[in-house]
């Protein structure tokens, strides 16, 4: 790990000096806010170029974030058996559309929930989830294809000898694959491996790389992505720096990072969250946060779910959530974020949601809404100058063009930088 200092952590350690030595906690004030809000106008926007009649006036309006900004799906929204109630389906549908773009499935492709039993296969709800986010242009990622943490490795599995293990999972990885082909975005390969690796302890090192090789030859598109936890609090980054760095020696076709967000306490380290981002940086993948919670699993509503939160700790919890975004929506590696649950009536932190059990909201709420739509967004009107052209620079995204009545749709991509739209004289 490097042993430079990023500007925010000596930001932040002076900002320490100044505050109650109990504060355990690093703020973002104003000189952090500047230099991230620098690096968000540098990292996350590009150009729209304009051309057409002069003195034209031309509407755009910013549709979507290319960014992810994305939660976890509830199997139980879209279980064909759900016993959920109509109404609440129909709000988390209409809620999740309103805040995100993106989406994970929560519990639907794990191994343990598609296999409970040895050759029956229920592939109905992750259909019903595709289906649902494929009709309303949400990108969704597999979470997950393995995973070897051993209290979460079904009994009949266990009871195989090593030859029908190795079996079990080649069919899986490879009949999963190729059933999803095309449909997933990414999956997360084996979750948590530093954290547990039963499959590796059976049938050795070797293992992840024929898992991968499985899943590709399923669908030889399939992005592969590694998955752990108490990596942004600094805990375990070695690890997973040492991980990281094996599994591409293994030759382990790697395509992204992927960290999660909820292994903090009440709330969380921005230092640390700063420096293990920028050190993750070093292997040129993209990363994305892909389960996040404030307040975390090492908070005391965890640890005794019956708590319910002050107005001071709500507004504590809108503070930490804004803050995080913009730590990671600042890092040019960083391409997502994905909440593992935004409403109280399901969500496994259910005081880390945006909305309460009665669809309420939370401070939170507002405090996502504002960030995400209101200071991260590029709607704006413009016109044309005398040469009939005009040039904005606006988040990386999905945007309408109005002008008279003619109407564009275009997507501005981080990859390419600039668009080019000719409205016509």
């Amino acid at each position: 790990m490097s042993h430079k200092y990023s500007l925010i952590t000596i930001l932040c350690l002076i900002s320490l000096l100044s505050v109650s030595s109990t504060n355990k906690e690093c703020t973002l004030e104003n000189p952090e806010k500047e230099m991230l809000e620098k690096s968000i106008q540098k990292n996350r926007k590009g150009t729209i170029i304009l051309t057409g009649k002069p003195g034209s006036k031309v509407k755009i309006e910013q549709l979507k974030h290319e960014f992810w900004f994305g939660c976890a799906i509830s199997s139980s929204v879209f279980s064909e058996n759900s016993k959920m109630a109509e109404s609440d389906i129909k709000m988390y549908k209409e809620k999740f559309l309103e805040n995100f773009n993106s989406a994970v499935t929560e519990n639907a492709v794990k191994w343990g929930s598609m296999e409970r039993t040895r050759g029956k296969i229920d592939y109905k709800t992750s259909d019903n989830i595709l289906d649902w986010t494929e009709e309303n242009n949400i990108p969704c990622r597999g979470h997950n294809l393995y995973w070897g943490i051993k209290k979460f490795v079904q009994s009949w599995l266990k009871e195989l000898d090593d030859d029908e293990l190795r079996e079990a999972i080649k069919k899986r990885g490879v009949e999963t694959a190729k059933y999803y082909k095309g449909r997933f975005v990414e999956y997360d390969l084996n979750n948590e491996m530093i954290h547990g690796n039963y499959y590796e302890e059976r049938l050795g090192e070797g293992i992840t790389k024929e898992m991968a090789s499985w899943v590709l030859k399923g669908d030889k598109n399939a992005k592969l992505w590694l998955n752990d936890y108490d990596i942004l609090t600094g805990n375990r980054l070695d690890d997973f720096l040492a991980h990281i760095k094996k599994a591409q020696k293994q030759g382990v076709l790697i395509a992204g990072i992927g960290v999660q967000g909820h292994l903090h306490g009440d709330t969380f380290s921005r230092e640390k969250l700063q420096e293990s981002l920028d050190s993750l940086a070093q292997f040129g993948l993209p990363i994305r946060i892909t389960e996040f919670n404030v307040p975390g699993q090492r908070s005391k509503y965890y640890k005794d779910k019956s708590l319910k939160m002050t107005r001071e700790e709500e507004l504590q919890k809108a503070k930490d959530i804004t803050d995080y975004y913009r730590i990671c929506f600042a890092h040019p590696a960083v391409e997502g974020i994905l909440m593992w649950g935004f409403w109280a009536g399901g969500n496994w932190i259910k005081v880390s949601s945006l909305y309460n059990r009665d669809w309420t909201p939370t401070p939170a709420l507002e405090a996502y809404q504002k960030l995400i739509f209101s200071d991260w967004n590029s709607s704006t009107s413009v016109t044309l100058d005398e040469k009939g052209k005009a040039e904005l620079r606006a988040f990386y995204g999905d945007y309408k063009i109005v002008s008279g009545n003619k109407e564009i749709f275009i997507s501005l991509e981080k990859k390419k930088g600039k668009k080019e739209i000719k409205m016509g004289k």
